[in-house]
This record gives C-alpha cells, structure tokens and sequence, in this order.
C-alpha cells in the first residue's frame, strides 16, 4: 500500500502518533473533556459533543483517501488528543496538518512540538512533500503562536472560508515548504532539547 493510503506509527520521545480507531472515541472525549475542549467554538475538539460520529467522520475522510488521522498517546499509554494530515495531495506533494486538539494537561509540554516534528519528518522524508500547510481559526491566537514557533510562515487569512456550527469562520493559513524544512528541523528539535 501506497505511504499515501497508509497511517503509520510514529514514535517519539514525549508522543506516539498511531492510527486512530472507532475504539479510541471514548478517550478522546476525556481527552477533551480535559480542559473543557468541547466548549472553544474555534477548535475542532467542538465536534467531539458526539465523539462516535466525530471519528466516524474522521476515518471516513482516510477511507477516500483525503486523510490519515493519529490518535496521540503519551508514554504511560493515555491519550491525549488527536491530529492528521488532510486535504492530501500526492500528485501535488501536498498535505495539510490539522484537526488537531490536545487536552489542556498537556498544553505547552513537549507534545505538540515533537507530534509535529514526527508529522513533518514524515511528510517531507517519507511523502516527499513540496508544501505543508497547517490552518487555524482567526480566533485561535494561542494555535497561531504555536505554529509560528515551530517556524512555519504565515500566507494569509482565508476569509469566510468555513461554516463550523452556524459560524462562518476566517481561517489563518502557514506552510512550510520543502528548502525551509531543514532549518524548520532544525528548529523544532532545538526547541524539543530547552527546559520549559
């Protein structure tokens, strides 16, 4: 099976990305339920009110081929959220990390960084991408400071992009391209090895 079709596991230090199931709902409504996720309208976690159907849609979009969605598990085995790439592209080289969420317990630890280390290591080494774009709500300030620290560029604001539960939101769009990933690399890991 192509790399494309397929979600890998992907070991870290402080995460493990493996493939999400219709088993792992249950913990990933806990996980949300962690920091009161379900209830920050710009996030994705807001679709976990119904966590069945909310992984339900995801695997749907990995059966079209569109995604390959990860449920992300700490070292002692809990989960703690969820990520994928999206909207993919092979004849582009193309993906776009997103649906991301994390529970709040985990916020600002090394989670997020290295997930998105082992996620473009794996798109641009495995994939061999030409672009990575990851997208947040205009509201979430808190995922644009994250993503602009990992050293990924803004582009622009898709304007009324989306209708997310009745609201049409603006959408905040950053990539990273392949002749960047190096220094993007080399930034995440230095990042990953300071003291919070």
């Amino acid at each position: 099976m192509s790399a494309w079709r397929e979600t890998p596991t992907l070991t870290g230090r402080h995460v493990t990305l493996r493939p999400l199931t219709p088993q792992d709902a249950p913990a990933l409504a806990a996980a949300a339920a962690d920091g009161d996720l379900t209830g920050l309208f710009f996030t994705n976690a807001s679709g976990l009110t119904d966590p069945d159907a909310f992984v339900a849609a995801a695997l749907k979009e990995r059966d079209f081929g569109r995604a390959l969605p990860f449920v992300v598990v700490t070292p002692d085995a809990r989960v703690v959220g969820m990520t994928r790439f999206m909207r993919m592209h092979e004849a582009h080289r193309r993906v776009e990390i997103g649906g991301t969420f994390y529970a709040r317990s985990v916020q600002r630890t090394g989670v997020n960084t290295e997930a998105k280390l082992l996620l473009l290591t794996h798109a641009f080494d495995v994939l061999g991408c030409n672009a990575v774009q990851i997208r947040t709500d205009w509201f979430n300030k808190a995922s644009q400071a994250a993503i602009e620290r990992l050293g990924a560029k803004r582009d622009g604001v898709l304007r009324s992009h989306q209708v997310m539960n009745g609201r049409v939101r603006d959408i905040v769009v950053y990539s990273i391209i392949a002749s960047e990933w190096p220094g993007v690399r080399t930034n995440i890991e230095f990042l990953l090895r300071r003291p919070r």
